[in-house]
């Protein structure tokens, strides 16, 4: 009797030995999924690259785009200097010939008194 159980261990031992070996070899990718994602994985490189050299591109227009707004403010910015002086100047302008016509009027006005006084002077005597 102890052959058969000797036979029954045997033989569950090895079924176990085969069903693990077995799992084995299905966990274990095969050769045409391997390619597969081998192909993937240079389909996907691929993409990166194309991405990386669309962010690269995409950069470079943006830093084209900042500079370009930068030397429109420096413009701006001069041009409201040159502006801001051609105003000073104007009102200085304008300033100087309405203080000049005022000082005008003021002496014609301090000669007009002094003749009148003088009159005044005449018709009291």
């Amino acid at each position: 009797m102890k052959l058969p159980i000797q036979k029954v261990f045997l033989l569950a031992i090895g079924v176990a030995i085969m069903s693990s070996a077995g799992c084995q070899e299905q966990e274990l990718p095969s050769e045409k999924k391997s390619r597969l994602i081998a192909a993937e994985n240079i389909e996907l490189k691929k993409q990166l690259e194309q991405r990386n050299g669309q962010i690269e591109q995409l950069k470079k227009q943006h830093e084209k785009q900042i500079q370009q707004q930068e030397d429109r403010l420096a413009k701006c910015l001069k041009r409201k200097e040159t502006v801001e002086k051609q105003l000073r100047e104007g009102v200085k302008e304008q300033v100087d010939d309405v203080l000049s016509a005022v000082v005008e009027e003021n002496a014609k006005l301090r000669e007009e008194i002094k003749n009148l006084k003088a009159e005044i002077e005449k018709l009291r005597q």
